[in-house]
C-alpha cells in the first residue's frame, strides 16, 4: 500500500489510510459537483474560506478555487454535506503532516462519494499549512481524506504526468490557527487497527464550516 495511500486509507505515502496512499485519503474526483454556479454563489469565490473546528482548536483555511477548482468544490460539498463533523485527525507524522476527513473515532473509515481528477499540477506546492488531498497510489483516487502539511514537503509536489512523479494536488492553505496545526502535528501517536502514527489521544473534527 502506497504510504500517503496509507495515509489516507498513506503516500501520502502511506499517509493514506492514513494518508497517501493516503487511502483514498487522499482521493479521488466528484463528478457530481455542479459546474453550474452563479456569479453569486459561494462556489464561484477565488478564495472561500473554511473553519475547521478540532478538539485541539480552530484552523482556518483559504481555498484556492481558481488554482484547483476541482478539489476545491469536492471538499466544500462535503463540508455542506457535514461530512467531516465527527470524523478524526487518523495519521500523523510529526514535521511532515496531518492527516484526516474519513475516519470516525472508532477507527472505522466512512463511505465517500466518487474519486476525483488530481490537480497537482495547478502551480501550488506542498508547502508548509498548505492542504492538499489525500489519494492513494492511483493518481486520480482522491475522494474525502486531505492533510495539512506540517513542513515544506517538495517531493508530494507535481514533477511529471507519471504515476509515481504526478504528486498530490494542493487546494488551500491555514491563515489562522497555525498554532493549532503544530500542536495535532505534536501528539503522541501509536499503532491502532493495524494501522500506525495514529494520535493516542483522538483529535476529533468537530465541524467543518464555510466562514
Amino acid at each position: 500500500m502506497n504510504y500517503f495511500k496509507t495515509l489516507s486509507v498513506g503516500v501520502l505515502f502511506g499517509l493514506a489510510a492514513h494518508f497517501v496512499a493516503l487511502p483514498n485519503a487522499f482521493a479521488a474526483e466528484d463528478k457530481s459537483v455542479s459546474k453550474k454556479t452563479t456569479k453569486g454563489d459561494k462556489k464561484m469565490e477565488k478564495t472561500p474560506v473554511v473553519i475547521i473546528e478540532t478538539s485541539e482548536g480552530k484552523i482556518e483555511v483559504e481555498l484556492n478555487h481558481e488554482k484547483a477548482p476541482i478539489s476545491v468544490d469536492n471538499f466544500l460539498k462535503y463540508t455542506d454535506e457535514s461530512f467531516y463533523n465527527g470524523t478524526i485527525f487518523h495519521r500523523v507524522i510529526k514535521s511532515f503532516m496531518v492527516q484526516g476527513g474519513g475516519f470516525d473515532d472508532k477507527m472505522s473509515q466512512k463511505k465517500t462519494r466518487e474519486q476525483i481528477k488530481n490537480e497537482a499540477n495547478n502551480g501550488l506546492k506542498n508547502d508548509k499549512y498548505t492542504i492538499a488531498m489525500a489519494r492513494t497510489n492511483v493518481v486520480d483516487s482522491a475522494t474525502a481524506q486531505f492533510f495539512i502539511n506540517t513542513k515544506n514537503n517538495d517531493f508530494l509536489n507535481f514533477r511529471d504526468a507519471s504515476p509515481s512523479g504526478y504528486g498530490y494536488a494542493v487546494f488551500g492553505k491555514v491563515i489562522s490557527g497555525q498554532d493549532v496545526v503544530d500542536k495535532i502535528d505534536g501528539v503522541a501517536t501509536t499503532t491502532k487497527d493495524g494501522m500506525s502514527d495514529v494520535p493516542a489521544k483522538t483529535v476529533t473534527i468537530k465541524s467543518v464550516k464555510r466562514k
